[in-house]
């Protein structure tokens, strides 16, 4: 049974209304995250339904995306009531057991946009952090430009059950560095394997196989040609890992699919 380690299952379904019965005719366990309470509620009547009709499941994900800030900025909205709102959302489902991580928060620096929000995304992440640890649930991060943010956190992030790296971009050193450091890291690896970003390659094929996940981020990150990612994009990452993997021994993709699989439910939480 295959694994992906991030999506967004309600936005997906806007571009494909056929996307619920795909991921489970292909069998597909999916950490769906969601950032405000409509998403969440339909993730969490799917995975309800998923889980009557012994289907494939759905982990359950809540955070504020880093992005929202510069988001709101531009709409000249008035965010601080509605994060307020949203942190408590978000907490009375941890309390309430309702979610299997939080995620995605954490940090991006990308472009000057978001680069003026950055002192809004170190306290919405202190927010997101202090519930991951109370609750000890894993934490999924968004990380772009931002690796050493993450770092001056090490001393609480090794108090987690686990951190995942959603659509890991940092370096195959920055990674291992997480690791000495005693943090039960896991490396989300997507689309932009197969379009050949260099030093995604070097990470995905030198970090220890135990920590490697797979992600589509659907709708957000399609593969060439396409206008949103999709579940089908699943295997196509897979070849490209196995291509990688093969000098570590672990050529065979359905022996490579289970073990990233098996990463997937220490991940989040040892669930199965």
């Amino acid at each position: 049974m295959a694994t992906d380690a991030h999506g967004h299952l309600s936005d997906l379904l806007k571009q494909a209304p056929q996307a619920e019965q795909e991921r489970r005719r292909l069998g597909i366990v999916l950490a769906a995250s969601a950032w405000n309470r409509e998403d969440f509620t339909c993730h969490e009547e799917l995975a309800r339904n998923a889980q009557r009709d012994r289907a494939p499941r759905i982990f359950l994900c809540f955070a504020l995306h880093p992005q929202l800030p510069a988001v709101a900025a531009e709409q000249n909205r008035v965010v601080i009531p509605r994060f307020a709102s949203l942190l408590n959302f978000m907490e009375t489902l941890a309390v309430e057991k309702r979610i299997q991580g939080i995620g995605e928060t954490g940090f991006d620096l990308y472009n000057p946009a978001f680069r003026n929000t950055e002192a809004i995304q170190d306290d919405l992440f202190k927010v997101h952090l202090e519930l991951a640890l109370t609750r000890q649930l894993p934490l999924v991060l968004h990380v772009r430009k931002a690796m050493h943010k993450v770092f001056a956190y090490k001393q609480i992030l090794k108090r987690l059950p686990g951190v995942i790296f959603h659509a890991y971009s940092g370096t195959l050193g920055e990674g291992e560095a997480l690791l000495r450091q005693g943090i039960n890291a896991y490396f989300s690896f997507g689309t932009s394997l197969v379009g050949g970003r260099k030093e995604t390659i070097r990470s995905c094929a030198g970090l220890p196989l135990n920590r490697v996940l797979l992600e589509t981020d659907t709708p957000y990150q399609p593969l060439r040609g396409f206008a949103f990612s999709r579940w089908q994009d699943l295997p196509v990452i897979l070849q490209v890992v196995s291509r990688l993997r093969r000098d570590f021994g672990h050529s065979c993709e359905d022996t490579l699919e289970s073990l990233i699989d098996a990463n997937f439910y220490r991940a989040y939480g040892g669930l199965g």
